[in-house]
């Protein structure tokens, strides 16, 4: 099967973003053209997102020299002796540079477009892009690839009904011991399930939707920041900024500021 683009590498020259998808094999060479493409879209603004081995035309560049790249783990080796001026991460999904981004497999670059699109338009949006695609509306970037022994599929469904309480709940507090009773298991029976089948623990991933609920409370209502903190499940307006600043550079009512306008016209 062959994909014929309509247009050629000019059309680059105008482009706010450009994706680079999986190449035609982690030892093909770049052409000179397309690097010189790539080079001049950077260096006139342009966001340069690579999937998969798309990573390696975008080391090809020479651009993510002394930064930090995934690519999918099976290349991540590769990448890391063809080009070792890049500090390579093979165990997260994706990691945003800012201008340059990088994902792992197929399904992390739909988790990277999908965080591009909470970047730009907010969280509420990327929800709705995310029911559309019918994906999850948030994978982390930091969480991991894959793990050793996945859970058999009734195990993994079985936790299911507990991340749906635990999102229902996000505003009380909801101890590992809590936790582990509602789901009928030992506290260290929880933990390695957890684990295997999202690749975070429970405390981690708790604080990745409640920063969510953060963001589309930020968004879409009026409220001070310590109701949205209390809301969220996150106690108060100080620890509310600490993971925010943490997890996304910035504070709430700077993130209130840039998407206030975006949350009006939608």
């Amino acid at each position: 099967m062959r994909i014929t683009a309509d247009q050629g590498l000019e059309r680059l020259s105008a482009a706010g973003t450009v994706i680079i998808p999986g190449w035609t094999g982690i030892d093909a060479p770049v052409p000179a053209r397309i690097i010189t493409a790539l080079r001049d879209a950077h260096s006139r603004g342009a966001r340069l997102l690579s999937i998969c081995s798309g990573a390696f035309v975008l080391a090809a560049t020479s651009l993510l020299d002394g930064r930090r790249a995934t690519t999918h783990w099976r290349y991540a080796e590769a990448l890391q002796q063809q080009y070792p001026a890049i500090r390579v991460d093979a165990d997260v999904l994706y990691v945003d540079e800012g201008q340059l981004l990088t994902s792992a497999g197929s399904a992390a670059g739909l988790d990277l477009c999908l965080h591009l699109v909470r970047r730009d338009h907010g969280a509420a949006i990327a929800n709705q892009v995310a029911r559309r695609l019918v994906i999850p509306p948030q994978r982390d970037g930091g969480q991991a690839q894959f793990v050793e022994q996945p859970l058999p599929r009734r195990e993994r469904d079985a936790l299911s009904p507990l991340m749906d309480a635990m999102r229902r709940r996000m505003h009380q507090a909801l101890p590992i011991a809590e936790l582990a009773g509602m789901a009928a298991i030992s506290e260290r029976t929880l933990m390695r399930r957890f684990k295997a089948a999202t690749g975070t623990t429970p405390a981690q991933w708790l604080t990745t939707i409640r920063l969510d609920r953060a963001r589309e409370l930020l968004e879409r209502s009026s409220d001070s920041i310590d109701s949205i903190a209390e809301q969220a499940g996150l106690g108060t307006a100080t620890t509310l900024r600490h993971h925010f600043r943490r997890k996304f550079g910035t504070h709430p009512t700077a993130y209130r500021q840039r998407f206030a306008a975006t949350a009006a016209r939608s």
